[in-house]
């Protein structure tokens, strides 16, 4: 059956937007590169989604959405950071702290792919989320922009960036099994949360969102104690 290929065809739609991407970040359009990362988030929610709503999950879907995660989410987003910090420093060799992200974007999907306890919800900043914090950040404009190329601003965001990706800090999953509101309260306020923000701040508000969205996690843990 056709239906089947569905969930693996959005999948390498992601990983074809992550290597376009790429090619754009190598020509300095770091602005095009950022749109593609959120057309390659959009195919990796709709390619688990699919797999769920057709029943034809497959242990090749699992590492074939990795395999694309890794080149949209985790390199990509340091190729992105890379350039930042040419553009802070003056160094010949910071610029290169900038593929830990990508070092440890591949430790994270490494994890969870063996880590069974991270169906419902994960362990440590899933790697579309931080991608889509650190490619927003050469979008943002006036002062928020110009402190961004302190150094010290731009390899702390690598840093920390780094480190939430294998964290194990608790947080829920976009995952809808079902659209019931008691099922998926906190996903909903999640959401309408980052319309409201899209819709004031416009991209200024993407950095927010992820910031948002590890707030609210730790606050569900913290409710559920």
């Amino acid at each position: 059956m056709i239906t089947r290929h569905i969930p693996n065809f959005l999948t390498c739609c992601n990983l074809l937007c992550g290597c376009i991407g790429i090619v754009f970040v190598t020509s300095g359009n770091l602005n095009a590169a950022a749109y593609f990362v959120w057309i390659a988030c959009v195919f990796d929610f709709f390619d688990g989604f699919a797999a769920r709503m057709l029943k034809v999950s497959s242990p090749i879907g699992k590492e074939l959405d990795s395999l694309a995660d890794m080149v949209s989410f985790g390199l990509l987003p340091s190729m992105v950071m890379y350039v930042m910090l040419q553009d802070a420093t003056h160094s010949e060799y910071v610029p290169y702290l900038a593929f830990s992200i990508a070092v440890f974007s591949a430790l994270r999907l490494a994890i969870f792919n063996i880590d069974e306890t991270q169906s419902d919800s994960f362990r440590g900043l899933p790697t579309p989320a931080n991608a889509l914090f650190i490619t927003s950040l050469p979008l943002l404009t006036g002062p928020i922009a110009i402190a961004l190329f302190e150094p010290w601003i731009v390899i702390t965001i690598v840093v920390i960036s780094s480190y939430l990706l294998v964290s194990g800090i608790p947080l829920f999953a976009l995952k809808f099994k079902s659209f019931n509101w008691k099922e998926n309260k906190i996903r909903f306020t999640f959401l309408i949360a980052s319309v409201l923000l899209l819709a004031t701040l416009q991209i200024a508000a993407i950095p927010l969102i992820i910031l948002l969205y590890i707030a609210l996690s730790l606050g569900l843990k913290a409710v559920s104690k």
